[in-house]
């Protein structure tokens, strides 16, 4: 800002405060020259600072120009600082829980039994049959394993062990191609190959993807299902880097969905991104969910609130310090009843207070109001001058005569 802007803004301020009132009545009435030099005083007007700006000075003011200026003072104290971050995520299946059915062998798709998205399956729950030639080679392999190993006594030895082998070698064959042991068992005990088989739901679950219809040829490696479990979802939203810092695994985040307003969800934070988005300054957090009644539902928007609270740190008001852009401000009182400007890094802020990281002690009594007309004094005593109503002019001697005046 400017000099005369300054001036101009001090002047509007000042006549505002003073309003109309009487001379005599004036703030600066009982101003002795002691007081106005402690005002202007410092001794480095002029003096620039290494951005450019004018250095400010010590301020001095009266009871009535405080009062006049709206000069409030607080003392410098310890507080517990709580604020509230806030982000807007999505509602996501936990990847842990989420399965692909693949077939390891070709065939074609004898029979669906699961045969639309959104249904809810189980664990083991049958959800297609095929047919695949491999299959049945297989079957036919297990069995004849199986009638070779009755026949032969344990006691022949090699052959015996070489019978028993093939046999174990078949089962696995089958179990590899997600055959299960209970298809297995019923295979061995009817001695008749089937046709199919059936493949089942790995997880117990929804189905999220269904891309498979009957009499479909299938691949090995082919997504047919994706099951997803949603007993525990995932809330992911993105998170201003500066606030990185508050949140932490473990710690508790609430939950709020506008398709039930009014109701309180947590969670927990379970991963934080290890990367920055460069475009929006962001990093995604994880929040993790219980989900058991199946309400939150992939796709809805959340939004989540991480309480972070800071005790005992040292506070000031917001309004107590002044920005001026490259540097930060607080006007310290001391026991003389001087003003000193001093620099202060600030920390976090919460509501209308904002941590001080240096500059200031406990128990320091600052300029908790009018910083703005306190600094606009300090800066224009640096070039040796002051605010408009503030000034002081040398008394008239007996040889000083007083200026006509025409009255109309």
């Amino acid at each position: 800002m400017n000099q005369p802007l300054i001036t101009m803004l001090g002047a509007a301020m000042m006549l505002a405060a003073c309003g109309s009132a009487p001379e005599d009545e004036s703030p600066m009435a009982d101003m002795t020259a002691e007081e106005h030099a402690k005002m202007l005083g410092g001794g480095t007007q002029g003096a620039m600072d290494s951005t450019g700006a004018a250095v400010r000075q010590v301020v001095h003011l009266t009871e009535a120009q405080e009062r006049a200026l709206g000069v409030v003072y607080t003392t410098v104290e310890r507080h517990t600082l709580t604020r509230s971050i806030r982000t807007v995520g999505r509602v996501e299946a936990a990847e842990p829980r989420v399965a692909d059915v693949t077939p390891k062998v070709e065939g074609f798709v004898e029979r669906l039994f699961v045969d639309q998205t959104g249904e809810a399956v189980r664990r083991g729950q049958r959800l297609l049959s095929i047919y695949s030639p491999m299959l049945v080679a297989a079957q036919e392999e297990l069995l004849t394993a199986r009638r070779l190993v009755a026949q032969l006594d344990p006691g022949t030895g090699e052959a015996w062990r070489s019978a028993q082998a093939m046999l174990e070698a078949a089962r696995r064959r089958l179990l590899y191609w997600d055959i299960t042991e209970e298809q297995i068992a019923r295979l061995e005990q009817s001695g008749e190959v089937t046709k199919t088989l059936t493949l089942v739901s790995p997880v117990t679950g929804i189905v999220l993807d269904k891309m498979v219809v009957e009499g479909q040829q299938v691949m090995p490696g082919m997504r047919l299902y994706r099951v997803a479990d949603l007993s525990v979802v995932w809330i992911e939203g993105d998170v201003f880097e500066q606030d990185l810092r508050f949140i932490e695994v473990g710690s508790q985040a609430h939950i709020e969905v506008s398709a039930y307003p009014g109701e309180h969800l947590m969670g927990l934070v379970s991963f934080v991104h290890p990367t920055v988005d460069p475009a929006s300054r962001t990093n995604r957090v994880r929040v993790t969910a219980a989900n058991r009644d199946g309400r939150l539902k992939p796709g809805m928007y959340a939004t989540t609130f991480f309480d972070v609270a800071l005790p005992g740190v040292l506070a000031v008001p917001v309004a107590a310090v002044v920005v001026t852009g490259e540097r930060n401000l607080v006007f310290v009182r001391d026991t003389a009843g001087m003003l000193a400007p001093r620099d202060v890094v600030l920390g976090v802020r919460a509501g209308e207070r904002v941590q001080i990281l240096e500059g200031l002690t406990q128990g320091e009594t600052i300029v908790a109001s009018a910083n703005f007309l306190v600094d606009a004094e300090s800066r224009l005593a640096s070039s040796g001058g002051a605010m408009p109503g503030m000034q002081h002019g040398t008394p008239a001697t007996a040889d000083t005569q007083p200026s006509e005046h025409q009255h109309d």
